[in-house]
């Protein structure tokens, strides 16, 4: 069974615990930016889609700590795996395509 695309956000709230947040983003209609807010400098990333908005920045908003390097670079490393998987799939996904179209297969 294959959804067509959506964003899919929950909120859990339990007396006496900290909220929590989901959010999961299935479209091809989002959009991912980063930049340097400049009226207090500091790096953003926002992940976004009509339905939700994901903002992520450093500590309390303030100067960039080297917890906020580390959290960066999980990031960076996450983002680049995240691509790397998706090329494989797509490439083996476009030969089993191609191998079911081709007539001389």
């Amino acid at each position: 069974m294959s959804l067509g695309p959506y964003t899919y956000v929950t909120l859990s709230l339990r007396p006496e615990s900290t909220p929590h947040v989901g959010v999961s983003f299935y479209t091809p209609n989002l959009k991912v930016r980063a930049g340097l807010l400049l009226s207090n400098p500091r790096p953003y990333l926002e992940f976004s889609s009509h339905e939700a908005n994901v903002h992520i920045s450093t500590t309390g908003a303030g100067p960039v700590t080297d917890a906020d390097l580390a959290i960066a670079r999980e990031i960076f490393n996450a983002a680049a795996r995240y691509l790397a998987d998706c090329e494989c799939l797509h490439a083996e996904q476009s030969a089993t395509t191609k191998d079911a179209t081709d007539p001389a297969a």
